[in-house]
């Protein structure tokens, strides 16, 4: 297949996912998006024509074009300076609430909603916190729920804990078994993972704090100030947003924000 696929290709590819699946990517950032479409034909060595066929006919391989459609870069404690900031800034203001709840929207995999149980456990919130964590793909939302990650990641992560200033060491918090590392029972009382599409989807919860780092890079600005509007009525008065390293409010959702750390992209609802 050409790498270069023409807006009126990718229209027509987009309306038929939303015809037939009912994901909607009309949003999206069209370069992004173009450019992953061509890699999975490229890789997979398919004709345009091909991938329609597929994604008309095979659901199944839905599922596996949906993850790699979309972006799952994540670790646990990536950022090591964000989690940093979450315990001076917005752990002191959650100790005041007898029921905490978090929701980390784009969760991936979930190594990140990991890194907030963690982090909250050692801060004595976590048995009264309960962890949400949704994204649009079946797969790594399957992933996120068995809580297990190949071992030889455990170095990379493990030095970013101790940079986040973690409190033990992290092995605490997980269990080798077969190369793998098993997050441990106690870290998966409190959280619950499921399929929720920031496109489409609309609140579900009031929440305390909303982490979703590193997901409207990849959105218009039409859909991130929809998906930032769905975060500010999802918001308990007072509650906080983190987003990613790359990314900034917008918009007229912005002015009810207050800037909490903007290096690390932490805001608090203010009505």
């Amino acid at each position: 297949m050409p790498t270069n696929i023409s807006f009126e290709e990718m229209d027509q590819l987009v309306q038929l996912i939303r015809n037939v699946h009912g994901f909607d990517f009309s949003n999206y950032s069209s370069a992004s998006l173009k450019r992953r479409v061509a890699r999975i034909a490229q890789l997979q060595n398919l004709s345009l024509f091909e991938l329609k066929n597929l994604l008309t006919n095979n659901a199944d391989y839905f599922e596996h074009f949906l993850t790699e459609i979309t972006v799952n870069v994540t670790e646990m404690f990536r950022d090591p300076e964000f989690f940093q900031a979450l315990k001076s800034h917005v752990i002191p203001y959650l100790r005041s609430y007898q029921h905490i709840k978090v929701w980390n929207a784009g969760c991936s995999s979930g190594e990140e909603l990991y890194s907030f149980a963690i982090t909250f456990e050692e801060e004595g919130l976590y048995q009264r916190s309960f962890m949400y964590g949704t994204d649009i793909n079946a797969l790594v939302i399957d992933q996120a729920r068995s809580g297990q990650y190949p071992l030889k990641l455990m170095k990379l992560y493990a030095e970013n804990y101790q940079q986040a200033a973690g409190l033990k060491n992290l092995e605490n918090y997980y269990q080798s078994s077969h190369e793998k590392a098993c997050i441990i029972p106690a870290l998966k009382q409190r959280t619950l993972f499921s399929i929720h599409n920031l496109v489409s989807d609309g609140v579900f919860n009031e929440f305390h704090l909303i982490s979703c780092r590193n997901v409207l890079i990849y959105f218009n600005p039409v859909l991130q100030e929809k998906v930032l509007q769905l975060f500010y009525d999802s918001l308990a008065n007072f509650g906080f947003l983190c987003l990613g390293s790359k990314e900034s409010l917008k918009g007229s959702v912005a002015r009810r924000f207050k800037v909490i750390d903007r290096k690390n992209n932490i805001y608090q609802k203010i009505t």
